[in-house]
């Protein structure tokens, strides 16, 4: 999905300047606010490009009031047009409607008084922050604060100040390097998020609405390779109460004496069964040493865990990999991630976590 324009696809040159494209809307109370910030790391050289400082996209999302703020971007046409063309979708979709795609987030809206539990947000290798929008909103309409991170060099191309689009240097960096060089992605990504969680939390926080975040209360999920760094980042920072891989490999093992306790969710497509192709999550699974849950989703494929099942539908370019349609996808993705945390970082019973239920028969729980 959204992997090449072959494979009964549709016609390569399909799309129409009136083609919308549009994320489910969240279903909590709230309303979404959102501010992007650019972070620097000046105490630490970048992994892929050592003589420049690491650098962060962060998009910060919010409970807003109402009706406040201007309607959100979801990603420019540029970074659009190099998502695209990695895609090989180049003139199957144009880059102006990726970049229209209708969100719920409103930039710079008025936040809504309280503290909220925060959750990190971390995307696959060569994805965009962006590409975990829909899982973003709906946590933020549900009461959560929500850093998604963009880290420098792992996509196609992001845009930062000063009009620079980084693209993906550790794409040639990592060629041949097998295990050993994504474990190195994941515990960068590790310090990236340390680093983040500094900048919101520390004594002059980076963020204009920090005060909204509950320190006490943070979680973090992510896609692919974010999954591994994910428990990688819990490993290194105990400030991380709980955390979710979605169907990321766990390239960077998890500790052999465990998360100290810590809850972590495997959520993953259905080659994540125990005893199959990726044995790191039968290893995880064993180290893991806290509340633990193993499940597998029927009919998904490995990029569905993003938005790119929804969007790819409404593009008319279906996966007869996945057939479960991108809706019912985002809905059970939103579903657990949001039980899980809620469970976590607030106290509060999710049956849903607790097994197999009439009305999600596409999630099978492991072992």
């Amino acid at each position: 999905m959204w992997g090449s324009a072959s494979g009964g696809c549709g016609p390569v040159g399909w799309w129409n300047d009136d083609t919308a494209f549009a994320l489910p809307r969240p279903s909590g109370p709230y309303a979404v606010g959102r501010d992007v910030l650019h972070l620097v790391d000046r105490s630490r050289p970048d992994p892929w490009v050592p003589a420049s400082p690491r650098e962060l996209m962060v998009s910060m999302y919010y409970p807003a009031t109402a009706h406040s703020g201007r309607p959100a971007q979801y990603l420019t046409t540029t970074e659009a047009r190099l998502f695209l063309e990695d895609r090989d979708l180049d003139g199957v979709v144009a880059p102006e409607a990726l970049s229209g795609t209708r969100t719920a987030a409103r930039a710079g809206a008025e936040p809504r008084r309280g503290r909220y539990p925060l959750v990190v947000l971390s995307p696959g290798f060569t994805l965009h922050r962006h590409t975990l929008t829909h899982l973003a909103e709906e946590l933020t309409s549900r009461g959560y604060v929500v850093a998604a991170v963009d880290h420098a060099y792992e996509s196609p191309g992001t845009a930062f100040p000063g009009g620079r689009i980084l693209t993906c240097t550790a794409c040639t960096s990592l060629e041949g390097q097998g295990r050993e060089g994504y474990a190195r992605v994941a515990t960068g990504r590790a310090k990236d998020i340390s680093f983040v969680l500094d900048r919101l939390t520390g004594a002059r926080p980076a963020w204009r609405h920090a005060a909204l975040i509950n320190r006490a209360r943070i979680g973090m999920a992510g896609h692919s390779i974010g999954g591994n760094a994910a428990s990688a980042t819990m490993a290194a920072d105990r400030r991380v109460r709980a955390g979710i891989n979605m169907d990321g490999t766990f390239f960077a093992p998890v500790p052999a004496a465990g998360l100290d306790g810590r809850p972590f969710l495997l959520l993953g497509t259905p080659d994540h069964i125990p005893g199959g192709t990726d044995d790191t999550w039968d290893c995880a699974w064993r180290r893991l040493d806290g509340w633990k849950r193993w499940l597998t989703v029927t009919g998904v494929g490995h990029l569905d865990f993003s938005d790119t099942a929804v969007l790819a539908d409404q593009a008319g370019l279906p996966d007869t990999g996945s057939p479960l349609p991108g809706d019912r996808t985002a809905r059970i993705v939103r579903d657990y991630v949001t039980a899980f945390f809620d469970r976590h970082l607030r106290g509060a019973p999710r049956p849903l976590l607790d097994g197999p239920t009439p009305d999600n028969p596409e999630v099978v729980f492991h072992p």
